[in-house]
């Protein structure tokens, strides 16, 4: 059997902690450097040499407020706050690389799409081509009452809005603007040809978007599309809209209906098997030796900070599990949130018996995805497993240490990797963040993607 080529990114964040609870404090760690162009324009580098296709930018738009009834322990814990806006950051990676790409997490429900597509369209411009947007609807409602709004539309009704936000950004990036709007015609005085520029004519639920796009066509017009909804609704919003599709699993076996399902919804509405890109969050442990990455994982497992994996719990969860019992067997948890969060330990690995404080130890170094232990051989095995059995095409990788955690990944299992052939020798030259996931020559959007049913 020829072997499964995977795709790998880097899971970041503009913040000093990302998923793992209390790894900061590890005497290792840099994590406070996240405010600098040196950590970022350092990694970039180091990503695209060692053949990384992106770094994944994750964000949120609130304090995970709820354990505990406020911010406190999130400030404290720095779950996921402070945190700026990982658009910023992108030109600087992009300036001393040619082809990393850079998905960003930007919410449908607090910016107007109009800003957003533009913002994109900008920095594809600006990095060439190399820019992916990982559609959220947000879930936090702390969000929703900074942002003007009060409180969140309920769970399904955020994706009928995304629905119809998509629709207005593919006007804006794809039909707006022809391929030969603009001309740059010195001799005749016009840059743009006014004839080939359309207004969107958009007048629908939740936009109203009269006129036409005020930025021309960037590279691969349309961003690398990228979504990561785990409800039945977010998963047919998945198939219909994205190029790739973040999942999250403690085990492969638990992702196997969840990837089938989103490539038979879209298989339904017309699209190829291989227009999804599938990944998996991990976060991996390694060393020359499975001893001494399992000594690392356990020096790790000393900083784990329990309240600030309960905030991260909670946060999503939208209920307070600061005075349950820790040690009690875990129950679905009903909200308005991020309706997988409560349900995904109790499911996902139906043989063992969650309890919070299970959870929490799970959660310390990987957050909700698995942490992979061990030399880059095995590593290397465990990755492949996951990807045969759950039908991957690759890995969100996070970081428990920064940047300990890439610096090894880069060391021990690259090298692996690429000796096993699923990881092919860093490309030479340029080329689109799509074209790195899809193919030369697959810049734009592919003509089988149901937003090519949408016209002007």
């Amino acid at each position: 059997m020829a072997s499964r080529r995977l795709h790998l990114n880097a899971f970041e964040n503009f913040s000093p902690g990302n998923i793992a609870s209390g790894m900061w404090r590890h005497p290792q760690d840099r994590s406070s450097e996240y405010k600098t162009i040196r950590y970022w324009t350092r990694l970039a580098r180091d990503l695209e040499q060692a053949g990384f296709d992106a770094v994944f930018m994750a964000d949120v738009l609130g304090i995970l407020d709820v354990y505990r009834g406020g911010s406190a322990e999130a400030l404290r814990t720095a779950s996921q706050v402070p945190i700026d806006d990982p658009l910023t950051v992108v030109s600087a990676m992009a300036a001393v690389t040619e082809r990393l790409g850079f998905a960003v997490t930007l919410s449908t429900s607090y910016t107007h799409p109009f800003l957003l597509a533009r913002s994109l369209t900008s920095l594809d411009h600006l990095s060439e081509g190399r820019v992916g947007w990982n559609i959220v609807t947000s879930f936090l409602d702390s969000a929703a009452r900074n942002l003007g709004s009060g409180e969140q539309l309920p769970h399904d009704r955020r994706y009928d809005r995304a629905d119809e936000y998509l629709s207005v950004t593919h006007k804006l990036w794809e039909l707006s603007w022809e391929d030969d709007a603009v001309r740059v015609d010195k001799a005749a005085g016009v840059y743009t040809d006014p004839a080939k520029v359309h207004p969107l004519g958009h007048h629908g639920e939740f936009f109203s978007v009269p006129d036409p796009f005020i930025a021309e066509p960037s590279p691969q017009r349309s961003p690398l599309l990228f979504q990561a909804g785990s409800s039945s609704r977010g998963q047919r919003f998945a198939a219909a809209h994205a190029e790739g599709v973040f999942v999250h699993g403690t085990r492969p076996e638990a992702l196997v209906p969840v990837v089938a399902g989103v490539r038979a919804e879209a298989a339904r509405l017309g699209r190829a098997r291989d227009s999804l890109k599938t990944f998996a969050v991990a976060t991996i442990v390694t060393g020359e030796t499975d001893e001494i990455a399992r000594a690392k994982y356990e020096d790790l497992v000393a900083y784990a900070d329990y309240d600030g994996a309960m905030v991260q719990f909670a946060g999503p969860a939208g209920f307070d599990v600061a005075n349950l019992d820790p040690d009690l067997p875990l129950g679905d948890i009903d909200s308005n949130g991020a309706q997988f969060t409560a349900r995904f330990f109790a499911s996902a690995d139906p043989d063992r018996v969650w309890t919070l404080r299970e959870v929490a130890k799970y959660m310390a170094v990987g957050g909700m995805g698995p942490t992979i232990v061990g030399s880059g051989q095995t590593v290397a095995d465990e990755l492949e497993r996951w990807a045969e059995v759950a039908d991957l095409d690759g890995f969100n990788l996070a970081y428990a240490v920064r940047p300990g955690t890439y610096d090894d990944i880069i060391r021990y299992v690259v090298p692996e990797l690429r000796r096993r052939g699923v990881l092919p020798d860093p490309a030479e030259g340029r080329r689109t963040l799509r074209e790195s996931l899809f193919g030369e020559g697959a810049a734009r959007l592919s003509p089988d993607h149901p937003h090519w049913r949408i016209r002007l």
